[in-house]
């Protein structure tokens, strides 16, 4: 995702993901892949129980997910996935951006 991060600010969005790991694990993520937007660290699940997202296979992760959600805080575009570990890339992200 680092990849099209730029891209997607240039549409006048704001890529942030979310972790169920632990801080530890998830500034250790950051500084090994060289991230730069912003990682938010939800231990409690408290937002991937929000979003629905919650695995129910493993309870501890959450599934990959993808929403935009607008400046009114709708949510306007959505993918969830129902395969375990499949994301989507930068270019479909950028394609709803333009489609909205």
């Amino acid at each position: 995702m680092q990849t099209g991060y730029e891209d997607i600010q240039t549409e006048g969005a704001e890529l942030i993901a979310i972790s169920a790991d632990p801080l530890s694990v998830v500034n250790s993520t950051q500084q090994t892949l060289e991230i730069t937007y912003p990682l938010l660290v939800d231990a409690d699940k408290e937002m991937i129980t929000a979003y629905n997202v919650l695995d129910p296979s493993d309870t501890d992760i959450a599934r990959p997910a993808t929403y935009i959600v607008d400046q009114n805080g709708h949510i306007a575009w959505k993918f969830l996935d129902v395969q375990d570990g499949k994301r989507l890339g930068p270019e479909r992200i950028l394609t709803a951006l333009e489609n909205l």
